[in-house]
C-alpha cells in the first residue's frame, strides 16, 4: 500500500526552493536524488516547487528547457537591477518542475566580502580554502540572492517559504538566508559528511575508531577545514537538518556534533523503467550489446548462458568496494569447481582519452580475422601506468584469454548514450545484466544497488551502505533479491569470500529460481519509491516551518 504524503499546512501558498549544484547538472548521486524526487514533490506542490541550479551557458545544461514566458517580468527585473543572468524553464525529468539556473560568476566580485560575513556572523573558517571551495561558496550566495529577489519581487515576504540546500556546496546560501531572509525557513541536507568521506578516501579506518574521532581535529589533519566548517555551521543553523540514512545520521552526530532533525532516505522514481514486453525487449537488446562488445574485445564468441555481472559508480577504489569486488572475482577465477562463463563489467568513469579506435574498427567489420592486443578495456586512458583499477585488473591476470572462465572488462567512460563503444546509457545497459555487486566500504545511501533492484537485477550490497542497512541490519543472501554482506574494518578477506559465494549461488540457480529472485529485488525497490519516501521531506518542511530544531524523528 502506498503511503500518503503529509501535506504542509500552509494553504499551498508557500514556495519550496530546492538548491543544488546538481540541478540540471548531471555529475553525481545528488542529481539522481533530486531528479527522481521531483515528480512526487511536484504532485504535491505543483509549480510552487522550484529547483535552483548553476547556469553554464546554452550548451552546459543538457537537461534544461528554457521557457522565456515563465516569470518573464521577474527575470527582466533581476537582470536589469542586478546585472545577473538567470534562465527559467523546465527540468527535463519526470514531473518537469520549474528550474531557475543562475549565472553565479558575477558574484565572484563579492566573494571576499561574503567570506568575511560568514566568519563574522557564523564563524565559518575559510582561511585554508582551496580547490572548488570558492566556486561553491559563490554559487551558494548567488542562489540565495536569487531566491531572495524572487520572493521580494513577487511579494512573497508576508508568508513563510522554504529553502532547502543540498550538501556543503550550497551551504553558504543557507547561511545567507539565515542572515538576510526572515521570510525563509531553511533545510540543510548533508548526503555525506566532508570529514567522513575524507577519512575513508585517505585509507583510514572510519568504523574502528568512530566514537574517538573529532570532526574539527580530523578536518585539520586531512586539510578540509574550510568545507567542514561551512558544512558544520549550516547544519547547526538550519531550521531543519536532515541526512539520507541512519549511517550518515551517526556520522553527523559524531563529526558535525549535530543530530539530524529527521532522516530523509533517498527514494527512486521507477516510472521510466520499461514494463512487460518492452522490458523483455530492452533486456534482450542490452544483453546483445554487452555480449557484442565482449566478443569483439575478447576475440571469441560468448556463450548464450554466460553470467553477466556489473558494478558501477564513482572512481573510488576503496570506498565503492571496487577492490573487494576484484578480489572476489580473483577467488572465483581460481576455483576449479566454478565452470560457468562469467563476464564482469566495471562501469566506472575514469580519465579516458576516448573509445579505442581498434575496437571500433573491429566492431564495424563483419568477420574480423585479427585479435586485439588488450582484451580488458574499452576506452583508452591517459594515466594507464598509474591507474589503480586497471593495474589491479592486470595484476590479477584478468587478461581474458579463452581458457579463463572469469573475464573482466573495464569501461572507464560515462555511459550517456554516445561513448563510442556501447552507445547506450547506463540504465539501457543495466537492464541487460544478470546481477550486480556493490561492495561499498563507505556509502551514505547507495543508489546503484537500489537502481539495480528497481530494474529487477539481483544485487549485492553491504551493511556499510545506507540502502543495505535499510534492507537488513543482518547479513542476508542473494535469494532475497538483495544480498547484504557484512563489512567492517577488519573482515576484507571474509567479505570477499562471501561475495564470491553469492556469485556462485546465483550462477547455480535455475531459470525459475532466478525469476523469483528478480521479483524479490523489484519488490524491495518498490518499498523505496518516492511516493513512500516523500513523506519524510514533507515532515522536514513542517519541522522547518515550526522551527522544531531539537526534534528527533525516526523514519523507520
Amino acid at each position: 500500500m502506498v503511503a500518503k504524503s503529509v501535506k504542509v499546512q500552509t494553504d499551498n501558498d508557500n514556495y519550496i526552493f530546492q538548491t543544488s549544484w546538481e540541478v540540471c547538472n548531471k555529475i553525481g548521486g545528488i542529481y539522481t536524488v533530486l531528479s527522481t524526487q521531483a515528480k512526487s514533490l511536484h504532485d504535491i506542490h505543483g509549480d510552487n516547487l522550484i529547483y535552483v541550479g548553476p547556469y553554464f551557458g546554452t550548451d552546459g545544461n543538457l537537461f534544461f528547457k528554457e521557457n522565456k514566458k515563465t516569470f518573464k517580468n521577474w527575470v527582466k527585473a533581476y537582470n536589469e537591477e542586478c546585472g545577473i543572468t538567470v534562465k527559467v524553464g523546465r527540468w527535463n525529468i519526470p514531473g518537469a518542475p520549474i528550474a531557475i539556473l543562475v549565472d553565479f560568476k558575477p558574484f565572484q566580485d563579492r566573494l571576499n566580502d561574503y567570506l568575511y560575513e560568514m566568519w563574522d556572523k557564523f564563524q565559518v573558517d575559510s582561511l585554508k580554502a582551496y580547490g572548488d571551495y570558492n566556486e561553491a561558496v559563490t554559487f551558494g550566495l548567488a542562489s540565495a540572492k536569487t531566491i531572495e529577489h524572487f520572493c521580494q519581487y513577487n511579494k512573497l515576504t508576508d508568508r513563510l517559504n522554504i529553502a532547502q540546500f543540498h550538501e556543503w556546496t550550497t551551504a553558504s546560501g543557507l547561511l545567507y538566508c539565515k542572515g538576510h531572509c526572515p521570510f525563509l525557513r531553511t533545510v540543510f541536507t548533508t548526503h555525506a559528511t566532508t570529514v567522513g568521506r575524507s577519512i575513508c578516501f585517505n585509507g583510514k579506518q572510519l568504523y574502528e575508531y568512530f566514537d574517538k574521532y573529532n570532526g574539527d581535529q580530523m578536518a585539520n589533519e586531512l586539510n578540509v577545514q574550510a568545507k567542514h566548517s561551512l558544512e558544520k555551521k549550516a547544519a547547526h543553523n538550519a531550521d531543519c537538518f536532515t541526512t539520507v540514512s541512519e549511517l550518515t545520521a551517526k556520522e553527523s552526530e559524531q563529526l558535525l556534533e549535530k543530530s539530524p532533525s529527521i532522516v530523509t532516505p533517498n527514494g527512486f522514481e521507477s516510472g521510466f523503467i520499461p514494463q512487460g514486453k518492452e522490458y523483455e525487449k530492452a533486456r534482450k537488446e542490452a544483453r546483445a550489446t554487452l555480449k557484442n562488445v565482449a566478443e569483439n574485445l575478447i576475440g571469441r564468441k560468448v556463450s548464450d548462458d554466460a553470467l553477466l555481472i556489473g558494478t558501477s559508480g564513482r572512481y573510488e577504489f576503496r570506498n565503492k568496494g571496487i577492490d573487494i569486488f576484484l578480489d572476489s572475482l580473483k577467488k572465483l577465477s581460481e576455483d576449479p569447481n566454478y565452470q560457468r562463463e562469467t563476464i564482469a563489467f566495471i562501469l566506472v568513469p575514469g580519465w579516458n582519452i576516448g573509445p579505442r579506435k581498434d575496437l571500433q574498427q573491429r566492431m564495424s567489420e563483419r568477420n574480423p580475422i585479427y585479435t586485439l592486443f588488450r582484451r580488458n578495456i574499452t576506452h583508452d586512458i591517459y594515466n594507464v601506468a598509474d591507474d589503480q583499477l586497471y593495474n589491479t585488473i592486470q595484476a590479477y591476470s584478468f587478461t581474458n584469454e579463452e581458457r579463463k572462465t572469469v573475464k573482466v572488462i573495464l569501461v572507464p567512460s560515462y555511459l550517456n548514450g554516445d561513448d563510442g563503444i556501447f552507445n547506450k546509457s547506463y540504465y539501457e545497459l543495466l537492464i541487460g545484466l544478470d546481477m550486480t555487486i556493490f561492495a561499498s566500504y563507505y556509502e551514505p545511501w547507495g543508489y546503484t544497488p537500489l537502481e539495480s533492484a528497481a530494474f529487477g537485477i539481483p544485487t549485492v550490497t553491504t551493511n556499510l551502505a545506507g540502502f543495505g542497512l535499510w534492507v537488513s541490519d543482518t547479513q542476508v543472501d542473494i535469494t532475497h533479491g538483495v544480498a547484504v554482506v557484512n563489512r567492517n574494518d577488519h573482515n576484507y578477506y571474509e567479505a570477499s569470500l562471501t561475495i564470491k559465494e553469492e556469485i556462485e549461488k546465483f550462477a547455480a540457480m535455475s531459470a525459475k529460481e532466478v525469476e523469483k529472485t528478480r521479483s524479490k529485488a523489484k519488490k524491495i525497490a518498490d518499498g523505496c519509491a518516492w511516493t513512500k519516501f516523500v513523506k519524510y521531506y514533507e515532515e522536514a518542511f513542517k519541522i522547518a516551518l515550526q522551527e522544531k530544531k531539537n526534534t528527533k524523528i525516526k523514519n523507520r
